[in-house]
C-alpha cells in the first residue's frame, strides 16, 4: 500500500524533483514507514487465530510479500515514475479495472488509522485497566485530528530516529525472551521446531494467522513513491523493496519465535494486549515501561501519518471530482489543511469502538490482497503483451513467480474473517456501482484518482 502522492493542478508545470536518495536511504524510509514493533502489537490475536504458529504464519505471509515485491520491483523498471498498484493496473489493463483496484485501496487508508488507535487503545487498556478502552481510543482520535487540522507535520529525519528505537526496543525484546526461555527449559529448549510447524493444528489455521500477519508488512511498497527522487531508480527501487519485504520478514518471524518460546499455548488475559503480558513476564516493570513507552509512541506517530494521508487523499479526489468537490476539495482557509476530510476519517476511527484487532486487521488486508494480486497480475499482462523490457523477466520472472504471488495473495484473501470478506466484497460492489454511474454505465473512462 502507497502513502497517496500529491498531485498538481491540470497544465500547471511540475518540477522535476532532485535525485539524491540511494539505497541505505530508501531502505530506511521503507522500514521506517513499515514501523516494526507492530509485529507486537498483533502477536495476540496473530498467536490465537494460528493455534500457536505465529512464526510459520509470518513465514507464509512473507512468501506472498517477497513474490508481489518482486513484481512491484519489475514494474517500478517499467515505469521509472512514482506508482502504486493502482496506476500499474491502469497502465498494464484499463483505466476502469484500475478505478476498482484504487477503489479496494482505499479499505486500507480509511481503516488503517482506526487499527493504530485500537492496537494503541489495547495497550494503555492492558497498562491503566481502571481506564476504559473507549477513553483512549476517543483521546486518540481527537488529539491526533487536532493535529492534523493544525497542520504538524513529522520529520523525515524524526521517523529515522524512532524507526532506530524501535528496532532497539525489539531487539531488547528478543534478548528477554531467549533468557527466559533459556531460564526455564535450558539451552536446548531454543532451538525448536514448534513455532513453525504443531501436528494437530491444520493448515487452515496457519493461514488464517498468515493473513493478519500480512498486517505487518503493509507500507514495504512505500518506496516506489520515491522513484523520482533516487538516484538510479531502476535499480534501486527494485532492490529496495526486496529488502524492506525480507528485512521485515526476518524480523517479524524472529520475534514471533522468540515470544513463542517465552509464551507457549497463545492463551492470553487479552489477546489484543499479549505483548504487554509477555513484556512484563520477562523484563518485569522495567522492560514493560519501556516497551510500553515505545509502542505507544510508534501507534502514535504513525497514526498521525496514517490520517494525514486519509485527509490529502480525499481531498485530491475532490479536488478531480472523483468525489463531491463542494466537500472533499474544502481547504480550511486558516490551516491549509483539508479539515473536513480529517475529520470524516476521525469519525470512522469511530469504529473501534465495536471491533476488535483481528477484525479490524481483516478489513484492511482485504484491499491489500486484491491490491497485490493485481500487481501480479500486471507483469504477467506486461510479459505476454510484449511491452519494451518486459522480455528481459524471463518467463520464471514474468510469469511463474509473479503468478506464484497472486495465488499465494488470493488463498491468504480467503483465509480472511468471513466478516471482512463480506464488508470488503459490498465494498467492493459499491464501487462498481459508483463506477457505472460515473462513467454512464462505463461508457467513459473514469476520472483518475491519487492512489
Amino acid at each position: 500500500m502507497n502513502p497517496p502522492s500529491p498531485s498538481h493542478e491540470r497544465g500547471a508545470h511540475v518540477p522535476h524533483l532532485k535525485r539524491t536518495l540511494r539505497l541505505p536511504s530508501v531502505l530506511l524510509f521503507g522500514l521506517a514507514y513499515m514501523a516494526p514493533l507492530i509485529v507486537y502489537g498483533t502477536y495476540g490475536v496473530l498467536a490465537g487465530a494460528s493455534q500457536d504458529t505465529a512464526a510459520l504464519a509470518y513465514l507464509i505471509a512473507l512468501v506472498a510479500i517477497v513474490f508481489t515485491a518482486l513484481s512491484y520491483g519489475k514494474l517500478a523498471r517499467l515505469f521509472p515514475v512514482a506508482g502504486s498498484a493502482y496506476t500499474y493496473t491502469r497502465k498494464s489493463f484499463n483505466s476502469h479495472l484500475g478505478f476498482m483496484i484504487g477503489w479496494a485501496t482505499l479499505l486500507d487508508y480509511f481503516f488503517l488509522p482506526m487499527v493504530i488507535w485500537l492496537i494503541g487503545a489495547a495497550y494503555l487498556g492492558a497498562a491503566f485497566p481502571s481506564v476504559p478502552t473507549w477513553i483512549w481510543i476517543v483521546a486518540f482520535i481527537v488529539l491526533t485530528s487536532a493535529l492534523n487540522i493544525v497542520g504538524i507535520e513529522l520529520a523525515a529525519r524524526f521517523n529515522i530516529v524512532l524507526m532506530i528505537v524501535q528496532l532497539g526496543i525489539a531487539a531488547m525484546f528478543v534478548v528477554l525472551c531467549l533468557h527466559y526461555a533459556s531460564a526455564a527449559a535450558g539451552p536446548g529448549g531454543l532451538i525448536t521446531a514448534q513455532p513453525f510447524f504443531q501436528p494437530h493444528v491444520p493448515l487452515s489455521a496457519t493461514m488464517a494467522g498468515a493473513a493478519i500477519a500480512a498486517y505487518s508488512y503493509l507500507g514495504f511498497d512505500a518506496v516506489s513513491t520515491l522513484t523520482e527522487e533516487t538516484i538510479e531508480p531502476e535499480k534501486t527501487i527494485p532492490r529496495a523493496i526486496v529488502l524492506i519485504a525480507l528485512v521485515g520478514g526476518a524480523i517479524f518471524v524472529i520475534a514471533a519465535y522468540t515470544l513463542q518460546l517465552a509464551h507457549p499455548g497463545a492463551v492470553f488475559k487479552d489477546p489484543d494486549s499479549a505483548a504487554f503480558e509477555i513484556a512484563r513476564k520477562v523484563g518485569g516493570d522495567i522492560f514493560v515501561t519501556i516497551f510500553l513507552a515505545g509502542l505507544i509512541l510508534a501507534q502514535f506517530a504513525s497514526g498521525i501519518s496514517a490520517q494525514a494521508s486519509v485527509g490529502r487523499l480525499l481531498y485530491a479526489m475532490g479536488r478531480d471530482e472523483v468525489l463531491p468537490k463542494s466537500i472533499f476539495g474544502f481547504i480550511h482557509p486558516r490551516f491549509r489543511t483539508p479539515a473536513i476530510n480529517i475529520a470524516i476519517a476521525g469519525a470512522v476511527g469511530l469504529i473501534a469502538l465495536k471491533l476488535d484487532v483481528a477484525t479490524s486487521t481483516s478489513f484492511i488486508n482485504f484491499g491489500a490482497f486484491l491490491a497485490f494480486t493485481s500487481v501480479n497480475l500486471c507483469v504477467i499482462r506486461q510479459y505476454f503483451g510484449g511491452a519494451a523490457g518486459s522480455r528481459g523477466f524471463g518467463f520464471l520472472g514474468g510469469v511463474v513467480f509473479p503468478l506464484i504471488g497472486a495465488v499465494t495473495d488470493i488463498w491468504l484473501l480467503c483465509s480472511l474473517e468471513k466478516t471482512a470478506i463480506v464488508l470488503g466484497v459490498i465494498w467492493f460492489v459499491l464501487g462498481l456501482v459508483y463506477l457505472g454511474w460515473i462513467t454512464r454505465c462505463f461508457r467513459q473512462a473514469p476520472p483518475e484518482m491519487a492512489v
